[in-house]
């Protein structure tokens, strides 16, 4: 498999929904097997809230595989040896494309907590500056789970005539007020932090390491599902020797306190905030009398809407709505409901019947 990784500078200036201007920014990319000709077989594939451009491969020696490696590669779910894949880390993220730890023109300093708020149809503005760039007039097919399913949907609304396929997997038309309310815990942790200095950490050379482990502790368990979490750890007690803190008793709180610490030692603060605060701002049809079926009648492309089982962060509720208001709205639309092993977390990880229905949905006539 071909990879290769880029960063792309936009010099134009970018108005975002909020109103506010970034004067040009910069956009991580990394693409996966060759575009044809006719630059007709080309994917974009929509990270989720801590995910980046890395969706596939591996780029260097030790590095770790994508995060949607199972399903992205020669001869697997979405074939590079068939398609061009195109994924990208978006603005206001952190691992490559402008965002809190860029350095603002106007400061020559880090934006830290002056980065402007960011929603997810900007986040679909720059991907479409991204494919003209790239010359890409249409996308085969656009996917992401969660808040990457949110962007695929906001692709089919906003570019209907520039996309084929959506395949929204694991996501929402907009979240619940409980998801909105457990965003807001993470985020007031972050802030807790002794070390978060209102979010200007970069500029006291600190970081708010802990209140950011203990968001994404929190984070974790809602991504999680009870099966699997007691099929895994149960009550089991944890080995003395490989306790990560002196404090702790069970095998799942060593779990948690590893991928948290893991997780702040990659992740910006002020992204977290961005991130969360895009995904429960997102509700495209606030713009069409907050009716979905209106919202989702320009739609050219076809959906495949699919959900997990396990899944308590984003349920089936969620994919059955978007379902039946594209039926209303006489859109080509197939809704899935799917097992899942691994909660909301299962998009992220192969399974035959998730594979299939994604490869006929790709492989199917747009």
């Amino acid at each position: 498999m071909n990879v290769v990784s880029k960063k792309i500078l936009f010099n134009e200036p970018l108005t975002l929904g909020s109103g506010e201007m970034l004067p040009g920014f910069e956009l991580m990319t990394e693409t996966y097997g060759e575009l044809n000709q006719e630059k007709s077989n080309a994917v974009l594939v929509c990270h989720a809230f801590s995910g980046n451009h890395h969706a596939a491969g591996i780029k260097e020696e030790n590095a770790k595989p994508g995060w949607w490696d199972e399903l992205i590669g020669d001869g697997k779910t979405i074939d590079t040896e068939k398609y061009f894949i195109v994924s990208l880390n978006n603005i206001g993220g952190c691992h490559g494309s402008t965002g809190p730890t860029s350095i603002s023109p106007k400061t020559e300093q880090a934006f830290g907590a002056g980065f402007p708020e960011v929603s997810v149809s900007d986040w679909v503005e720059t991907q479409k500056l991204l494919a003209d760039h790239l010359e890409i007039d249409c996308w085969e097919m656009v996917v992401g789970g969660s808040l990457g399913g949110m962007q695929a949907l906001q692709w089919a609304i906003s570019y209907p005539d520039k996309i084929k396929k959506a395949a929204i997997i694991a996501a929402s038309s907009k979240i619940s007020t409980q998801n909105i309310a457990l965003n807001e815990v993470a985020r007031e942790i972050i802030k807790k932090d002794e070390c978060f200095h209102n979010g200007d950490y970069l500029s006291h050379g600190e970081t708010p390491s802990k209140g950011l482990k203990a968001a994404r502790m929190l984070g974790h368990i809602t991504y999680l599902s009870e099966s699997n979490m007691s099929k895994r750890f149960g009550r089991k007690l944890q080995d003395p020797l490989t306790k990560m803190d002196a404090d702790i008793n069970y095998e799942v709180e060593n779990y948690l306190q590893y991928k948290g610490e893991q997780f702040a030692k990659t992740f910006d603060a002020n992204s977290y905030i961005l991130m969360t605060k895009a995904m429960d701002s997102f509700d495209p049809a606030k713009n069409f009398d907050h009716d979905l079926v209106k919202c989702l009648k320009s739609i050219q492309a076809k959906l495949l809407i699919a959900s997990f089982d396990s899944d308590w962060l984003f349920p089936k509720e969620y994919g059955l709505d978007i379902q039946m208001s594209a039926i209303k709205a006489g859109i080509d639309s197939t809704y899935i409901e799917l097992n899942g092993e691994y909660g909301h977390d299962s998009f992220l990880f192969y399974s035959n019947d998730y594979s299939v229905a994604l490869k006929n949905f790709l492989n199917s006539n747009g």
